[in-house]
């Protein structure tokens, strides 16, 4: 086990410990850790967004934090990270590769930075999400974008239809690796589109991506 990880050197070894130790390979493990981790790297991230963007609106800021937190980027931060070489797996999940998973890289991810939280406080805390999000807060200049669901719903309003409705085809996968099938039906349009992602509100984005594209479309033919 290394006596640190993202930069910060652990006072509490048992604490890095706990946070890379995945529910699969012990009772002891990181689902309490990242459980405030969560909570931390949203509000450090919602100050971090509120500061650098002044303008930007309520329904703004609350977009690019979530495109900021969501499992993908943390996952993304976890890879630059080189977490993955270092999370603690049981057998079956060391098996299949849940090193690469997103949803365990995320995991890991929010469990360290309550570990840092516990072990040193919350400045430390802070300074370290700051830094890990700091490139990818300034990279969303300019890029504040409305997600598909938005977007989806603003269209058809602006038409005079009704709201698409999201209905849950299917769930799978064990609670700690589950995935969800969804379809977005727009009755106006005769549509439903299907959509596939690691929550329900993920495949219900990508329902509405791939709706969004079909709408654009009987619109454009008319």
């Amino acid at each position: 086990m290394k006596s640190q990880l993202l930069g910060h050197p652990f006072g509490d070894a048992s604490l890095l410990e706990q946070a890379l130790t995945h529910r699969s390979a012990g009772r002891r493990n990181n689902e309490r850790l990242e459980f405030l981790g969560d909570a931390l790297v949203n509000l450090i991230v919602a100050e971090f967004v509120y500061e650098q963007y002044p303008k930007a609106s309520e329904g703004e800021m609350t977009r690019l934090r979530a495109s900021l937190v969501s499992g993908a980027a943390l996952a993304s931060v976890a890879r630059d990270e080189a977490i993955g070489d270092a999370i603690v797996l049981g057998p079956g999940e060391l098996k299949t590769g849940g090193f690469r998973r997103e949803s365990i890289l995320a995991d890991t991810l929010e469990a360290l930075i309550a570990a840092v939280y516990l072990d040193a406080g919350w400045q430390p805390c802070r300074s370290l999400v700051r830094r890990l999000f700091e490139t990818r807060v300034a990279a969303a200049e300019g890029k504040v974008a409305k997600d598909p669901k938005t977007t989806l719903q603003e269209l058809l309003q602006a038409r005079g239809h009704a709201l698409p409705v999201y209905e849950l085809v299917a769930s799978n996968g064990d609670d700690h690796a589950k995935t969800f099938d969804v379809a977005c039906v727009i009755e106006a349009f005769d549509l439903r589109e299907p959509g596939h992602g690691p929550s329900r509100r993920a495949a219900e984005q990508a329902a509405a991506e791939v709706a969004l594209v079909r709408v654009r479309e009987h619109l454009a033919s008319r």
